[in-house]
């Protein structure tokens, strides 16, 4: 093949059919036709001498000739984008940059919370816009759509970027009037009623279904390995809710340590070590390899990693 006879506009063209999996929503990522579009995949076939896309029951299918140049394309085109995009185009003082963060209410609690008053003074005018995982898919961070993913991922696609921001450990809280705060084992922990939080991952959340305690995350997978089950009576995917129903109510909320110590200041709280072991969890950002070289992204990315860390040493 020669290259010079390539037009590289056709590997922007795979580029964006690979990842949405359609000619039509290819086409308007690109604001290009949908006929334009069509004879674009009409010429990559001929370019690679295969189809490329396939359609199948579950859509259009990408072969195994596509999925071997995914990576690669997506490589040459972020490293053209690095290369092309000037590295003086960003300044956090004057720029009025908006920054897409899907984040859970515990990282936005804690780790944002203190970003938020670095930004104020550092870039005064950058906007952050701040989206629920309910709202973002894989595809749009991995579109650029989204900047980038704050939470904890049980798995991430593989051509995602990642950083783990900290580690965290767990503490119960409870009220102060609470009648076991003197009396904490696990015996006590178990014939208490609890609060279930948790939202990880991307997309649509679920209903719980009580029963199924290997579905319920760290904390219950470490009690069903000692044979026992708590008594949960609420579920939500809200810390903020957790630690304001724990501090009314007579029910234990076993949480990331860094969002419990939020009460610890509270004469109407305790917060407790959990009576029995539970592994630490990740907090993770990940972000799009469209974005991995962007001057602007890499700033953010390591202020976010300062504020971690300074909230690590606090």
């Amino acid at each position: 093949m020669n290259i010079a006879k390539v037009d590289l506009n056709l590997l922007v063209y795979l580029d964006v059919l690979l990842r949405e999996g359609s000619v039509t929503r290819a086409a308007n990522q690109l604001s290009i036709t949908q006929p334009a579009m069509s004879n674009g995949l009409k010429r990559l076939r001929d370019l690679f001498k295969d189809p490329l896309l396939v359609r199948t029951s579950d859509g259009m299918t990408p072969t195994q000739r596509a999925l071997e140049l995914q990576p690669v394309i997506r490589d040459v085109l972020s490293r053209l984008e690095s290369s092309i995009q000037p590295e003086t185009d960003f300044d956090p003082a004057t720029s009025n940059r908006t920054f897409r963060i899907m984040t859970s209410d515990y990282a936005e609690s804690t780790l944002l919370l203190e970003l938020v008053g670095k930004l104020a003074s550092m870039a005064p005018n950058i906007t952050l816009d701040l989206i629920t995982p309910s709202d973002v898919t894989f595809h749009d961070v991995e579109q650029g759509k989204v900047d980038m993913a704050i939470n904890r991922f049980e798995e991430l696609p593989l051509s995602f970027h990642q950083k783990v921001i900290w580690y965290d450990t767990f503490s119960c809280v409870i009220s102060a009037n609470h009648p076991l705060v003197n009396k904490w084992d696990l015996e006590s922990y178990l014939s208490a009623q609890h609060i279930w939080v948790s939202k990880t991952g991307f997309g649509v959340g679920v209903g719980i279904d009580p029963n199924e305690v290997q579905k319920l995350g760290w904390v219950d997978a470490e009690l069903t390995k000692l044979g026992k089950q708590r008594d949960i009576r609420v579920f939500t995917r809200h810390y903020h809710a957790a630690l304001q129903i724990a501090k009314t109510q007579n029910l234990i909320a076993t949480l990331p340590s860094k969002a419990a110590k939020i009460f610890k200041d509270d004469p109407k709280v305790v917060l407790k070590e959990p009576p029995f072991d539970i592994p630490p969890i990740a907090l993770k950002m990940a972000w799009s390899a469209l974005l991995h070289h962007d001057v602007g992204h890499i700033w953010l990315r390591r202020l976010i990693s300062d504020v971690a860390t300074s909230l690590g040493n606090s």
